[in-house]
């Protein structure tokens, strides 16, 4: 035994160190993938960051939170004059249906007056002997199987012809009616989805600009209110007193009596709030503020500045007169009242009440002179 004693001892001691090897390349591989997976996380964590950063909201300076702003104002009074287009259509149509409803009702009182004398007459004959074939198809037909056979009215009697041909009358306005009452709901429909769709975009804009302005501070937010031109800062002087300033209506006379009221109209209305779709009396939008300032001069003015645009006579900006309209932007989509001076009186966006603003802060478009 005790010669075997050494032999197994040196294989006990030769296995050991294989067990040694084994294990530090273990740690080894343990050590490698704690660094492997230590290095994997901050890439991830690298690239986390870097997608954030990629998609974080651009720093923007108050002037340039401004030019965004403006120009969603600017497509949401696009965008509003759409809507007051559509909706003036809609309320027309609208009325029209009504109208013709209450044309409808009446003929209809009128035809059944008509089938009673007929059925006056049609009792009297089944006393006699018997009821006209004619006079039974009127009183059981269709109107439109009647109507086919009404060439044959010269059969009966002249107070029986005069009763059928009273009927066939009726009944063929009614039909007219009818198909107009069908053509102006279609139109009415189509408005108030046009409507619905305007409102959606102006809705959005609106939206747009103010989580743009949400992200400067209160003072930089009063000024972009209080500026229609270049950002001003809080409290510069100008910046927020057209909010209130009364324009210098002695300075420059009215060509007439009617731009003059519509020039004392529209300085009562100074400091009302910008509402888009308004029409006074205590909101108004720009096209809005400009139809109720002449509509109290007793000139009657279209809703949108697109048609309000020739509404009147051209004038060239270097002869506007108190009173004048004045359009701005290529589509004309802006509109205010000139008062003299080089200013006017405008409504100019959410935010921004009604005030006196230079004609120079934006592009100039054409002006009208209402009758």
């Amino acid at each position: 035994m005790a010669s075997h004693s050494p032999v197994h001892t040196a294989a006990h001691r030769r296995k050991r160190p294989a067990r040694n090897d084994g294990g530090t390349r273990s740690a080894s591989t343990r050590t490698t993938a704690r660094i492997g997976v230590t290095l994997a996380l901050a890439s991830a964590a690298s690239v986390s960051l870097l997608a954030e950063t990629g998609h974080a909201e651009p720093q923007l300076t108050p002037d340039q939170v401004r030019t965004q702003v403006t120009a969603l104002y600017q497509q949401a009074e696009q965008a509003t004059e759409d809507y007051d287009g559509a909706k003036e259509q809609a309320d027309t149509a609208s009325a029209a249906v009504s109208a013709l409803q209450d044309e409808l009702a009446r003929k209809t009182a009128k035809l059944n007056s008509t089938r009673d004398a007929l059925g006056t007459i049609a009792a009297a004959q089944y006393r006699t002997g018997g009821v006209d074939p004619l006079l039974q198809l009127a009183l059981s037909s269709t109107p439109e199987t009647y109507l086919a056979r009404a060439s044959y009215m010269d059969q009966a009697g002249s107070r029986q012809s005069a009763a059928l041909s009273r009927l066939a009358t009726q009944q063929q306005g009614i039909a007219d009616t009818r198909a107009r009452a069908a053509d102006k709901l279609d139109a009415l429909r189509d408005a108030q989805a046009r409507v619905a769709d305007h409102k959606r975009t102006v809705t959005s804009k609106l939206a747009a600009a103010q989580a743009l302005l949400a992200r400067l501070t209160a003072a930089q937010r009063a000024a972009v209110a209080a500026s229609d031109g270049p950002l001003q800062a809080a409290g510069a002087p100008g910046s927020a007193a057209r909010d209130t300033a009364r324009p210098p209506l002695t300075a420059v006379k009215a060509p007439s009596s009617r731009a003059a009221q519509a020039v004392a109209f529209a300085t009562r209305a100074l400091g009302l709030p910008y509402v888009w779709g308004a029409t006074g009396p205590h909101a108004y939008d720009c096209s809005g503020l400009t139809q109720a300032a002449w509509r109290s001069a007793g000139v009657s003015l279209p809703r949108t500045t697109y048609t309000q645009i020739n509404a009147g006579t051209r004038v060239p900006r270097s002869q506007l007169q108190p009173g004048d309209l004045v359009f701005f932007y290529s589509g004309a989509s802006h509109v205010g009242l000139y008062i003299g001076g080089g200013n006017m009186i405008h409504a100019p966006h959410p935010g921004s009440p009604v005030r006196v603003a230079p004609i120079s802060e934006m592009p100039f478009a054409a002006a009208v002179r209402p009758g």
